[in-house]
């Protein structure tokens, strides 16, 4: 089993429990608590048929059984990649049955991305879906099984199992209870500090990095949501950003089951889908980047639904525009909507309240949840007054214990305890916060980061490039879309078919591929050699010859 060393101390802890932002339960706990109360109330809804909490209930116990007999327990690695399938949360409650610590995945990651994480979870089990997207996920795992000798067990969801690999069908028809005692699991419960999710990031200086999570601070900020939000048992929730997110593992599994409420999943975004959804089981809230905001308001058939039930967005990854507030409004008075703001090393750290005015909400990412602090400050960490822009720092319940086989990483993403966000942002003088930047190279596209270091590294292993940088051009639906800026080398000529057929090549997922090929003579550079990209960006902006409303190269890809 992997070790996952942290810098979480015994005062911490213990003050966070003493504040009672740590309650020591687990999502096992709430899970069990409602299928005791209720057992026949639906817990989730999906494309493929439903469940109820008894049902949930009793088939993580049977799958933690199962994870037993594959020798898989505390500590070892159990891999998601499926999309938002009800098998996701059963697999998520057998593993912390055991101990084990989940490690969700986004389902458009190929070999080269999901090779690395696998390697660097020293992952036991690996569930996939057997067909997603017109994928098969089956072939691209045991391709990488032969090179990742920890790797012993591939589980196949809904669709035929390659010869090497288990089908999930057959894996929870086995009576494992008849062979093993169900009351080994009480000598299993983890501890609430232990680690209990490796979530991966977006890496800014090259590979992704592995998030650290325990029981205690996955659940702190859901909590404080809940209470913000007076969301109950009787709130009915929809998610279709992928659970392999933190918004969409949080917001979509935990939350719901911490309530004892029914979630209606989505595997596919379809505005249009959405809103039958909504219909059809009176969704009462959402969550997503204000590209679904958008798609869903300007949905043709939105005003022929019946939408009443539906009360709540909850808007991150992006600024919301002014306009879509006023268009939400118009289109349905009743829905109230609250923009955030948080990363996967801290969950939501701050949201705008139903007490907030419309400006607040338009042009602020919130106030600080519930035990959360921030603070705005200069390159030598003095905070700075409000109004004033500087990097973004936080501290709380909800902060992650540190990123995987990486603790130098993590001391030097610290000042004092204070996490050193990558943002810019700027604090008003009622201590809201406005993210204006990042201190880190990234592109945000439709809320989904792309890790432009890890891109530029991958283009330039293709030896009929001399230069390369990756900036974000703005777009009106997903916020920023990526350009290229490359230099051939001499004799060379790259078009964006070649640019494709070698990120292709070299297995990068394609929503991380640039979107616009510009090739350049000279790419600006700075007297220390450092590639001045804020040119490279006011050159999007301002040159007609950089029209951004041609048409782009590669497809919308949904999140």
């Amino acid at each position: 089993m992997p070790e996952f060393a942290t810098l979480l101390t015994e005062s911490q802890a213990r003050t966070f429990k003493e504040n009672g932002y740590w309650i020591d339960r687990l999502i096992i706990d709430y899970a069990d608590d409602t299928a005791q109360r209720t057992p026949d109330k639906v817990a989730i809804i999906d494309a493929r048929g439903s469940c109820t909490f008894a049902e949930l209930r009793d088939l993580s116990i049977r799958c933690a059984l199962g994870l037993l007999s594959l020798d898989i327990g505390k500590d070892d690695v159990v891999s998601l990649q499926l999309p938002n399938w009800r098998e996701w949360t059963i697999l998520h409650l057998a593993a912390t049955r055991i101990g084990a610590i989940t490690n969700p995945i986004v389902p458009i990651f190929r070999d080269r991305e999901l090779g690395y994480m696998l390697r660097l979870a020293e992952t036991r089990l690996l569930a996939v879906p057997g067909r997603f997207r017109k994928f098969e996920y089956g072939p691209m795992a045991l391709g990488l099984k032969a090179d990742l000798p920890g790797l012993e067990h591939i589980l196949v969801v809904d669709g035929s199992a390659p010869e090497g690999t288990m089908s999930w069908a057959e894996f929870v028809a086995i009576p494992w209870e008849e062979r093993i005692d169900p009351s080994v699991l009480d000598g299993m419960r983890p501890a609430p500090d232990r680690v209990t999710e490796l979530i991966f990031t977006s890496g800014t200086t090259g590979d992704p990095k592995g998030v650290l999570h325990s029981h205690n601070t996955l659940l702190a900020p859901m909590l404080s949501v809940a209470q913000t939000l007076n969301l109950s048992s009787e709130t009915v929730f929809h998610m279709t950003s992928t659970f392999g997110h933190q918004t969409g593992f949080l917001a979509g599994i935990r939350l719901p089951l911490q309530l004892g409420a029914t979630c209606v999943y989505q595997d596919i975004w379809d505005p249009a889908v959405f809103l039958e959804l909504i219909e059809r089981h009176k969704v009462t809230i959402s969550n997503g980047g204000p590209t679904f905001l958008q798609d869903m308001l300007r949905c043709p058939n939105i005003d022929r639904r019946d939408l009443s039930s539906f009360r709540i967005f909850r808007c991150g990854g992006a600024p919301i525009p002014r306009v879509l507030i006023r268009e939400a409004i118009e289109k349905m008075p009743q829905v109230s909507i609250y923009s955030a703001w948080g990363q996967t090393e801290n969950a939501i750290v701050t949201m705008t309240r139903p007490s907030d005015p419309e400006d607040k909400i338009a042009n602020t990412d919130g106030y600080p949840q519930r035990g959360m602090e921030v603070r705005v400050v200069d390159d030598a960490n003095s905070t700075l007054p409000p109004g004033e822009e500087g990097r973004l720092q936080c501290r709380g319940p909800s902060l992650f214990l540190g990123y995987a086989k990486q603790v130098d990483l993590t001391r030097d993403s610290f000042v004092g305890d204070w996490f050193d966000t990558g943002d810019l942002a700027v604090m008003d003088k009622d201590g809201f916060i406005r993210i204006t930047g990042r201190t880190r190279d990234i592109i945000i596209r439709g809320g989904e980061n792309i890790p432009v270091a890890y891109i530029e590294n991958v283009i330039y292993e293709d030896t009929r490039i001399a230069d390369v940088a990756i900036v974000g051009m703005p777009d009106e639906r997903l916020g920023e879309r990526a350009c290229a800026f490359i230099i051939p080398r001499p004799g060379e000529e790259i078009t964006m078919r070649d640019l494709q057929a070698h990120l292709e090549f070299k297995g990068v997922v394609k929503q991380y591929w640039p979107e616009r090929l510009e090739v350049v003579d000279e790419i600006p550079r700075s007297a220390n050699g450092k590639i001045r990209k804020v040119e490279l960006r006011a050159r999007l902006l301002n040159e007609t010859r950089f029209d951004r409303t041609r048409p782009f190269t590669q497809p919308d890809y949904e999140r």
